[in-house]
């Protein structure tokens, strides 16, 4: 379900996610195994592309440059 640079998640892995959690026990699931694995490829993806994610944009900025001092003014 991966492209070739990303390994497929293992089916232990897979086995293990496939265990509902409570909030998804409550929502229901048609099929916890190909959940659970589209879960973890993307997991995967992700992690080894730290821009996979959808909206990713990641900021380097220092507390400075987004707070505002909160000394008064001299």
């Amino acid at each position: 379900m991966s492209d070739a640079t990303t390994p497929d998640p293992s089916d232990e892995a897979v086995a293990s996610r496939a265990e509902l959690l409570p909030e998804e026990q409550a929502a229901g699931s048609d099929d916890p195994e190909a959940q659970a694995e589209a879960i973890l490829t993307e997991s995967e993806e992700r992690a080894a592309d730290r821009g996979a994610a959808p909206s990713t944009h990641l900021e380097e900025r220092t507390s400075e440059e987004v707070t505002e001092d909160p000394s008064p003014p001299a």
